[in-house]
């Protein structure tokens, strides 16, 4: 069985990854969204880094920008990506992730 290759971050992910999380926890938040949250996902192993957008952004709405929160937002992807839609406001509107954009945390 092949292995699936994981899809890096597009860049407007990396942007929202970098308003969102303290500059100390941006590479494991980086490597937890690559690894754990994309093409790995239910039916979701055809989408490319653009696609996986809407889940990538869930789940860093959902975590406020703490690293357990994004944990578990990636498990709750794992198990029905929908819940994790859902849990972010993005579930009923296709494009609601994309007029989504966290405020700078200030730990810059």
């Amino acid at each position: 069985m092949a292995l699936m290759q994981s899809q890096p971050l597009s860049p407007e992910t990396l942007r929202r990854l970098h308003l969102l999380f303290a500059p100390d926890d941006r590479a494991a938040a980086e490597t937890l969204l690559v690894n754990e949250c994309g093409s790995n996902l239910p039916f979701l192993q055809k989408l490319d880094m653009f696609g996986l957008e809407r889940f990538r952004f869930a789940a860093m709405k959902v975590s406020a920008g703490d690293l357990d929160r994004l944990r578990e937002a990636v498990r709750m992807a794992q198990w029905d990506w929908r819940d994790l839609l859902v849990a972010a406001g993005f579930g009923h509107d296709v494009t609601a992730h994309e007029r989504w954009l966290p405020e700078a945390s200030g730990q810059c």
